[in-house]
């Protein structure tokens, strides 16, 4: 569906407006994540410096890492240091801040784009498949089996559903590793307890806005008109569905970048999550910052595309937002 030339700059306005709310979202991810740290009891000059040393000593410290500045300064200096690509150096290991999100975030958006296809991969087709199935009331019985398992599916929290997977599929029965990130293989159990929650309510979504569409008029005259089962479902009907699923999906893939966290602490996987847990016990500020602001920065960008996404295929989504 093309974009009138009337309508353009107002789509281009709302695209615009997205952006400056995107840089505004991550100028409060900075400010939010440099307080909370603050709030954190514990010190860490002590944690670098250990229980054996005196007041003087703990003092240098301190002033070496610039805690003795106005928290003010500090807030300063930190924003400074983001938009000049100066993410400081970690507390604990003394190694550049930008170097350790260079190690570690690939292997977090390697767990949430396999966890994002997974779900995607199960979600759209199976909510698809049971919308055609239960359209118009028929099959009550596999109705309510679906939102049943996908209720119950998508209750059960992250890090409980890697235990299980953990405990079923490399203790009891030992096809897979129990942690590390060692090749493909070991891949399966996080992306699944990732996906998991993701794929259940994307099928629901998927299948809600099938039997919306199925139940449309253009769909009902397209069958008096004895068009082919596929020209209806290919023309008629997957169109309509993807525009919102591809909203969920946004929405999912930003939650799937946050929950790897929790996952990755459980699968010992070599990513942002176990460093983010590692560093908020060590009071490591630059790192911890630096994290937050990383996870922001994609949820951001994702969301974005999204939006561009969704108005590429649907101009009238941005005309009616803006």
């Amino acid at each position: 569906m093309g974009v009138r030339a009337s309508s353009r700059p107002r789509v281009f306005r709302a695209i615009r407006d997205q952006a400056i709310l995107a840089g505004c979202s991550l100028l409060t991810v900075m400010v939010a994540s440099f307080a909370m740290l603050r709030l954190i009891p514990g010190d860490p000059a002590r944690r670098i410096a250990g229980s054996n040393v005196g007041p003087a000593e703990l003092e240098q410290i301190r002033q070496g890492l610039g805690l003795n500045d106005p928290i003010l300064t500090q807030l300063k200096d930190y924003v400074v240091g983001v938009f000049t690509g100066d993410l400081g150096t970690s507390y604990s290991s003394q190694q550049p801040v930008s170097t350790i999100i260079a190690d570690r975030l690939p292997k977090t958006l390697e767990l949430a784009g396999a966890g994002f296809v997974l779900a995607v991969g199960i979600g759209i087709p199976l909510g698809l498949l049971v919308g055609a199935l239960t359209r118009d009331g028929l099959r009550p019985r596999l109705s309510a089996a679906f939102t049943g398992t996908t209720s119950f599916v998508q209750s059960i929290p992250d890090y409980l559903l890697a235990a299980l997977l953990v405990l079923l599929f490399a203790v009891l029965i030992p096809v897979f590793p129990v942690a590390g990130a060692s090749g493909v293989i070991s891949l399966v159990l996080p992306a699944t307890a990732v996906a998991a929650g993701a794929a259940a309510i994307l099928a629901r979504v998927t299948r809600v806005e099938t039997l919306a569409v199925l139940s449309a008029d253009y769909v009902r005259a397209a069958r008096v008109k004895q068009l082919s089962t596929r020209r209806i479902y290919g023309v008629h009907v997957l169109p309509n569905v993807m525009t919102s699923a591809l909203t969920i999906s946004g929405l999912i893939l930003t939650a799937l970048v946050g929950g790897t966290v929790v996952v990755e602490n459980v699968f010992a996987w070599p990513g942002l999550g176990t460093e983010l847990v590692r560093a908020i016990s060590q009071r490591d500020y630059p790192v911890v910052q630096a994290i937050v602001l990383m996870l922001g920065v994609t949820i951001v960008i994702v969301n974005l595309l999204v939006d561009v996404l969704i108005s590429a295929l649907d101009p009238r989504s941005l005309l009616r937002a803006s």
